[in-house]
């Protein structure tokens, strides 16, 4: 199935008008032509992008295990269990955000790099996106939090996480998303390029 745009599916600008300019969150109401002609009014938000890294330890059994965080997210009123992630700073590469947030965040900083793929998760009013890198050859060290910031740092094994999902402990979408990229990686289903830190400079 082709996933290219279908001309009997495009919807048209009309009109925009920026309606909220925040620190990093734009929000704009827009007016635009559907394919039958009528018009329509669409609200959404502009977003820089983002990051997510999928952190893989090995124990001291040699089985994997993934670094996670537990953090309140105030619109939902709710600690949640997430993959280390952020967003993308003016001109900064998806690369270098990945690196900065692993270690801002977790203090880890990793020897190998793979990019698994990419993921809207607000595709009906955001145009955010979220790149998602796993990292792995993890080396400890002190986080360096963002003033204002607190989370806790925790492993736990890709089967646990996986349980997580299925109870609802973890309904944060972009960590569902992750767990199924972990889930299919770990399998031999979806395979990754590895390559050292030092590449992506």
């Amino acid at each position: 199935m082709s996933l290219k745009p279908l001309a009997h599916l495009v919807e048209t600008q009309a009109s925009s008008q920026e309606v909220y300019k925040g620190n990093f969150l734009h929000v704009f109401v827009d007016h635009v032509t559907l394919p039958d002609g009528a018009v329509a009014t669409r609200e959404y938000v502009v977003h820089p992008g983002a990051v997510m890294v999928i952190p893989m330890l090995v124990d001291e059994n040699g089985a994997w295990r993934v670094v996670l965080e537990r953090q309140f997210r105030y619109p939902i009123g709710q600690v949640m269990i997430e993959f280390p992630a952020g967003k993308l700073d003016a001109g900064e590469s998806v690369a270098t955000c990945a690196q900065r947030e692993l270690l801002e965040e977790t203090g880890y900083t990793a020897q190998e790099w793979a990019r698994a793929g990419l993921m809207h998760p607000v595709i009906a009013y955001s145009t955010e996106f979220i790149d998602v890198w796993f990292a792995r050859g993890l080396t400890a060290g002190p986080q360096k939090l963002d003033n204002g910031e607190f989370l806790e740092v925790f492993t736990a094994s890709p089967e646990e996480l996986l349980q997580w999902c299925m109870e609802g402990r973890v309904t944060d979408a972009k960590t569902l998303a992750g767990a199924l990229w972990l889930q299919n990686t770990l399998n031999g289903n979806w395979k990754l390029q590895w390559q050292p830190v030092a590449a992506l400079a």
